[in-house]
């Protein structure tokens, strides 16, 4: 039987902490979801000014980017780049495919993803990106 990491609590508190602090310096009201690898919100967190409609988008780029074990932004690019017929693709699982979804890896697994929504999608990634770099 072959073991791997997880998403401790301590983690996600690391991760939504540094996050959090990439949006508020540079001062982008965003929602901050992060899932474990089967998709299963873990934390959420809406900054003050966020729009209550992030509150669904951020889960669920975490969530299809943990479940398709890959950023959401290559859903996005795919459906972009003429491949319109992935949109027939099984929901709620592929409710995300917008860029922000970041999946956290751990010697190699998925352990989970970070999903932000509120500003511009390449500094939702950003966001995602600078939370999971802080379990570094």
């Amino acid at each position: 039987m072959q073991t791997k990491p997880y998403l401790s609590l301590a983690d996600v508190k690391k991760i939504a902490a540094a996050a959090e602090a990439e949006a508020v310096a540079n001062n982008w009201p965003v929602v901050i979801a992060i899932v474990d690898d089967g998709g299963h919100l873990l934390w959420l967190q809406r900054q003050d000014g966020a729009n209550a409609l992030s509150s669904h988008i951020a889960p669920a780029k975490a969530r299809v980017s943990a479940l398709g074990r890959r950023e959401s932004k290559i859903y996005e690019d795919m459906i972009n780049n003429g491949r319109v017929s992935f949109l027939s693709a099984p929901s709620p699982q592929t409710d995300g495919m917008l860029e922000g979804g970041v999946p956290i890896i751990v010697d190699g697994h998925i352990i989970g993803a970070v999903g932000v929504s509120g500003v511009k999608s390449v500094e939702d990634a950003q966001i995602a990106k600078a939370g999971i770099a802080a379990l570094n």
